[in-house]
């Protein structure tokens, strides 16, 4: 079986798609939430700088045709900070 690759929505790099996180809007309810659920799917990377241009730039809610909440980017800052603690947020 073939290796399932996915497009980083941010700094558009292109890796297999468990290097990812994953946003969902859920349909129907139209709903945007964290790697469950069937629908309009986003991948990011799990990396500061995507995080901060996904944000700014609003391209998660672009991709999704959705309004993304601050709760879930709150959520991947977390985990990101979770992940990598090394990092500088």
């Amino acid at each position: 079986m073939e290796p399932n690759y996915r497009r980083c929505i941010s700094c558009r790099q292109v890796r297999l798609k468990e290097e990812f996180w994953r946003i969902v809007r859920v349909f129907p309810s139209g709903k945007v939430q964290l790697d469950q659920g069937m629908g309009r799917s986003a991948y990011i990377c799990p990396q500061v700088s995507c995080l901060q241009a996904a944000q700014k730039k609003n391209r998660l809610g672009r991709s999704l045709h959705a309004a993304v909440p601050e709760a879930l980017y709150q959520t991947l800052w977390q985990r990101l900070a979770q992940s990598n603690p090394h990092n500088q947020i």
